[in-house]
């Protein structure tokens, strides 16, 4: 009598659970990392705002906007803003007087101008009158369509062109496909 040799269906089954159990375990790990990013991206606007306030509640002006800066921060800081009351100098694509300010004074880390990253690669800034929200805006560049879209409906109302968090859209609807700047009015 001859043996044929090959898997069960038991031990074929138990393969393709434990391949479901591993593909699972992976998928779930990856919502994970992502809700991760988007929680700190938030939370980096958050501390952004309140770096913005101690700053202006210590000196009685905005950062960047501080026409005594180089004074105060003497050897630190290398311009002074205007005391116009607008945070907004971007006039060029990679520096802002105001991280500078908040740096000198030791409200946030790091130092010079050089605007910072966030989770997603793109650079962060300070605007004024940006899209259709009026006063001070904290603006994240390169932000990718789906995880704009899922920041903007849970701490706002999911529409790029309304709200009190916008994307540099018209639309009334996020597309996946495209990348974004989303700004969020301090």
């Amino acid at each position: 009598m001859r043996r044929d040799k090959g898997f069960t269906l038991i031990e074929l089954a138990i393969v393709l659970v434990i391949i479901g159990i591993i593909l699972g375990a992976v998928l779930k790990g990856q919502e994970i990392i992502a809700n991760a990013k988007i929680k700190r991206l938030v939370n980096d606007y958050k501390s952004i705002v309140a770096a913005i306030y101690t700053y202006q509640e210590r000196y009685d002006f905005l950062p960047g906007d501080d026409p005594n800066a180089t004074t105060r921060f003497s050897g630190c800081a290398t311009a002074n803003g205007d005391g116009d009351g607008r945070m907004d100098d971007e006039d060029t694509a990679t520096t802002g007087k105001y991280w500078e300010h908040m740096r000198c004074a030791g409200i946030l880390t790091g130092s010079g101008q050089n605007h910072p990253t966030h989770s997603y690669s793109g650079r962060i800034y300070v605007n004024y009158n940006d899209y259709n929200l009026s006063g001070h805006t904290i603006c994240f560049t390169n932000m990718p369509g789906d995880i704009a879209e899922i920041i903007d409906r849970q701490n706002d109302d999911g529409i790029p062109s309304s709200g009190s968090i916008q994307g540099d859209s018209t639309d009334t609807t996020y597309n996946h496909a495209n990348s974004y700047t989303l700004c969020f009015r301090m």
